[in-house]
């Protein structure tokens, strides 16, 4: 633990990092405040949960299909102008769903709209964090990244909350355009996010999953992020919605995933990675079952969580390793496309069994998304690159160009 400590102490150290790591987190702290804020103003001024679940739909499946494009844009119209037309119209939008007065129908196109809009922040992030550091920091910072980024899903929920019960809906909404500009103009504004050009993909859209490394992140992040929304419908249908305890089983899962991250982050990725660390959740999501005590739960879920911010740091590395730069930001988008189908999957898996069983099934709708994925991560080892000893840094592009040496020889060379 003390070399993993001197190794994040080094990165914070690197010029830059530290400012991007904030500036990335401030930008993607609307992220896990938009969906429960657009639900309680949706039901507010509907008095429907149904309506609200609607408009959060269409948000949810505006961003899946956001993500790979958006995040592709970047090679070809450069970091800046995408992350900014892209804020710019989310933030629009999201005051538009605050200070409109619309049909449910308005309400759906303006969630969708929003979902499509969703700055391709972690995407771009990603695809900076090799140009940043040397190839021997790379994996621990993105262990770092995915540490770090539990600090929105422990915060941001509560204070979003807060806002919307203790002042209103449209307050609440407002503030979060007000984050999203003011993160997204400080990641915007940020030297490295200028310094760094994404060349334009050669490829079709689509073709980087054929990449097996990018396909498994993409269905492990599907499932891990599935199972961890399972938990959350289970942990708020275990002590209801206004209930202290939930917010602490939930902000206890959170700590576990935040302490795995900072204490197994420093260790090097080989094929075997990914499962032993789904391993650790799929065990942890499992005691979650014997008993829905507060105490248990936290426990367990601590247990749990340990594996979460390491097998995410898994995903990003694996993706980063096995793709051309100018793929990296598309690559990613469609991890994060896989993520968000997840967390969609998860909540609605756990929905219809917490109406059929109880909350009990909520749990097991969890364990069961983390044990596919020890399944797949095990059967499909080889499909895991072993980053031992070796660069996690995307491929170089390169083209063959001729030239006319004073030889008089003809020859290609590779041109970055």
């Amino acid at each position: 633990m003390a070399g993993g400590k001197a190794g994040y102490r080094d990165l914070l150290r690197t010029p830059g990092v530290g400012r991007i790591i904030a500036a990335q987190l401030t930008a993607r702290f609307p992220n896990g405040m938009t969906s429960l804020a657009i639900l309680l103003h949706i039901e507010h001024v509907t008095g429907s949960y149904g309506a609200a679940g609607l408009v959060l739909a269409a948000t949810s499946i505006g961003q899946a299909i956001a993500g790979p494009v958006t995040s592709r844009w970047m090679g070809r119209w450069g970091m800046r102008r995408v992350l900014t037309l892209t804020a710019a119209v989310c933030a629009a939008t999201i005051a538009a769903l605050a200070l409109l007065s619309l049909p449910l129908p308005g309400y759906m196109a303006l969630g969708m709209l929003a979902g499509l809009s969703t700055p391709p922040v972690q995407s771009a992030v990603r695809t900076i964090y090799p140009k940043m550091v040397n190839s021997r920091q790379l994996t621990p910072l993105f262990s770092l990244d995915a540490s770090l980024q539990e600090i929105i899903w422990i915060i941001a929920p509560v204070l979003i909350t807060f806002v919307a019960t203790q002042v209103g809906t449209v307050p609440a909404l407002l503030l979060i355009v007000v984050i999203l500009i003011g993160g997204c103009a400080w990641f915007i504004l940020s030297p490295e996010v200028g310094r760094v050009r994404i060349p334009p993909s050669r490829r079709t859209i689509g073709k980087v999953l054929a990449k097996p490394a990018v396909l498994m992140a993409t269905l492990i992040g599907f499932l891990l992020i599935g199972a961890c929304s399972a938990v959350e419908a289970g942990v708020v249908a275990t002590f209801g919605h206004g209930g202290l305890e939930a917010g602490i089983v939930l902000a206890l899962f959170s700590v576990g995933s935040l302490a795995g991250g900072l204490g197994l982050g420093h260790i090097p990725i080989g094929p075997w990675a990914m499962a032993r660390r789904l391993l650790i959740v799929t065990v942890g999501l499992s005691l979650t079952m014997v008993s829905l005590d507060v105490w248990w739960l936290g426990g367990t879920l601590i247990l749990a969580g340990i594996g979460i911010a390491p097998a995410l740091a898994v995903l990003f590395a694996m993706t980063s390793a096995s793709v051309k730069f100018s793929d990296t930001a598309e690559a990613f988008g469609w991890v994060g496309t896989g993520q968000l189908i997840g967390a969609a999957a998860g909540s609605a898996t756990a929905g219809f069994l917490i109406d059929g069983v109880g909350p009990q099934g909520a749990y097991v709708a969890a364990a069961a998304f983390a044990a596919v994925g020890l399944v797949v991560s095990t059967v499909f080892v080889r499909a895991f690159p072993d980053l031992r000893g070796r660069d996690a840094s995307p491929i170089p592009d390169t083209a063959p160009i001729s030239t006319l040496p004073p030889s008089g020889l003809t020859g290609p060379i590779a041109r970055p």
